[in-house]
């Protein structure tokens, strides 16, 4: 299946000391691990002006696969995307 778009809405994150990646997440007053970063885009170079620099993650959870964005201007975490496994 594919990871189906959803109104971007702003989540918790908690993220790795040294490299700044998504370790857990909270949803709904429930933490879940990330356990695989499967793909990394950077949007830091070319972005669109409203929205400014962010990286993008596509990230796997025991229950799921999120697409989450960092947003650099606003330093805001979104989830922008869910696929159920």
């Amino acid at each position: 299946m594919a990871i189906v778009r959803v109104t971007p809405t702003e989540i918790d994150v908690r993220t790795g000391m040294f490299d700044g990646r998504p370790r857990h997440i909270r949803i709904a007053n429930e933490s879940v691990p990330v356990l695989e970063i499967s793909q990394v885009r950077d949007e830091l170079s070319a972005y669109p002006v409203a929205l400014g620099p962010r990286r993008i993650y596509d990230v796997r959870t025991p229950d799921a696969r999120l697409r989450l964005s960092f947003g650099k201007r606003r330093r805001r975490w979104l989830l922008e995307g869910l696929e159920a496994a």
